[in-house]
């Protein structure tokens, strides 16, 4: 096999493991549609579902930054 074959099969293959992944991301991301959907079925309000999710991401110093940063902008808006 020369070096042009290796690399061009290389590619192929790469791009083929992309191809499978990205599959798989939508697979999820429709999982995903449907237990919000589901949520909503049941009453709670997917608006703040994504919120708290969202939220569960960052590490706890990060949103309490964020939290009190929004507090003070509330308070300066008169949101209070």
């Amino acid at each position: 096999m020369s070096e042009g074959n290796i690399a061009a099969d290389q590619l192929r293959l790469l791009i083929e493991r992309i191809e499978r992944l990205e599959e798989e991301k939508r697979g999820i991301a429709d999982d995903i549609k449907d237990v919000y959907l589901e949520a909503k079925a049941t009453g709670y309000d997917v608006k703040t579902i994504r919120a708290v999710v969202r939220l569960r991401k960052l590490e706890k110093h990060v949103r309490q930054e964020a939290e009190a940063l929004l507090e003070t902008y509330k308070n300066a808006l008169g949101l209070e």
